[in-house]
């Protein structure tokens, strides 16, 4: 006789199964959700890659509690809907205890919710601050500074170039308005204006909305979206004739999009992001998982989510969310043996110290509702078709 089940029978039954995840000798799960595809899809596959690369050098060394971990990488496709599906994949089938890497804010806000019903611990590199205003209740943290220090560090920049008239062109996100409303105000306080425009990220042709920015005089343009649009919104000023001064987040304005583009349009763009801990031992070892002298500052944060997780777990001795969300300051702050590395604090902890990891994205230290306390930022401007560092602040 054969047996067919459907798809469906067969998720009840994973669902069903005794949770064997937490059983002695079993593997430890974590997941990863990162933007393999889409407007991410740049960023993505290199930091699954450094999580994945952290996961093998820790099961060489022996694991964890003496456990292998196993990660299970999945797409978010820089959707919310897929972000959604996959979320509740690594959850419901692979019995992941925590979800690594988040990037686009729509995707993180999505999954949020799924992640503290069942108590499944989510580090994200996300930026609106709405995320850590959700009623997380502790299931998660961000190592990417948060829309208000990005934008006070925006308007600094703008500020700097003797700017005070600005509009800023972007997509509906959910870190948009934040931003626009939070940069106008400290720009108000110096004198200045700003106006916004919320585009349609999926029109082929941006010229009339172009058209409607140029009318408003502006000293400087804000390119507020996200690479593809971007590109299309830097083609359609360049036609326009506009020659004032370009900022844009430096997620956008890559060296992929600057190498698409003639030289012509995109030299002189002003561009910032969170800095990496440029010359520490745990940014050394993300360069060479990243085999670039210059990993984004993405890779540098989930090269911290994987190390922090997981240090959690043996600081806890119990692979759970619960024990992760319970233990993550415990090893991320408040003194101890200063430690960079999974080795490093792995062997403290195994000799009953305490430890204060910094990592490849900087100080770890978190606030209570989940952001990240601060960190330097990187300026930089497109000057013959390569991103040029101007000053780390």
């Amino acid at each position: 006789m054969r047996l067919i089940l459907s798809r469906r029978a067969l998720l009840g039954a994973a669902l069903a199964a005794p949770a064997i995840g937490h059983a002695q000798g079993a593997p430890i799960r974590i997941g990863t959700l990162t933007p393999l595809t889409g407007a991410g899809g740049p960023y993505g596959p290199a930091m699954a890659n450094c999580a994945r690369t952290v996961v093998e050098q820790v099961n060489a060394a022996g694991g964890v509690l003496g456990r292998q971990v196993q990660l299970v990488s999945e797409d978010d496709q820089t959707n919310p809907e897929a972000g959604l599906r996959a979320a509740r994949k690594l959850i419901d089938v692979d019995r992941v205890a925590a979800i690594l890497g988040t990037w686009a804010s729509a995707v993180t806000t999505a999954v949020a919710p799924l992640c503290w019903e069942s108590r499944t611990f989510l580090c994200t590199v996300s930026g609106a601050d709405s995320i850590t205003q959700l009623p997380h209740n502790g299931w998660l943290i961000r190592t990417q500074p948060n829309t208000t220090l990005q934008s006070r560090k925006l308007a600094e920049l703008i500020l700097a170039q003797g700017v005070r008239r600005v509009f800023m062109m972007a997509p509906q996100t959910p870190f948009t308005q934040t931003s626009f409303n939070q940069t106008k105000a400290i720009l108000e306080a110096a004198g200045g204006t700003a106006e916004l425009l919320i585009y349609d990220d999926k029109k082929p042709s941006l010229r009339t909305e172009v058209d409607q920015a140029v009318r408003f005089r502006p000293e400087a343009i804000i390119l507020g979206g996200y690479t593809p649009d971007t590109s299309v919104l830097l083609r359609d000023l360049y036609r326009a004739s506009y020659r004032g001064k370009l900022m844009g987040y430096a997620y956008a304005v890559n060296q992929q999009l600057v190498s698409s583009l003639p030289p012509e349009v995109t030299e002189g763009i002003f561009t910032f992001a969170p800095s990496p801990a440029e010359g520490s031992p745990a940014f050394a070892a993300v360069q060479r998982i990243a085999g670039t002298q210059n990993p984004d500052p993405y890779t540098c944060q989930v090269y911290d989510h994987t190390n922090l997780v997981l240090l959690a777990i043996a600081a806890a001795g119990d692979a759970s969310g619960q024990a992760i969300r319970d233990n993550i300051r415990r090893v991320a702050q408040g003194g101890g043996v200063a430690v960079d590395n999974l080795a490093d604090g792995l062997r403290a902890i195994a000799a009953g110290q305490k430890v204060d990891y910094d990592g490849a994205s900087g100080p770890c230290d978190f606030t209570e509702q989940g952001d990240i306390q601060d960190c330097k930022f990187r300026y930089d401007q497109v000057r013959g078709g390569r991103i040029t560092l101007l000053r780390i602040a």
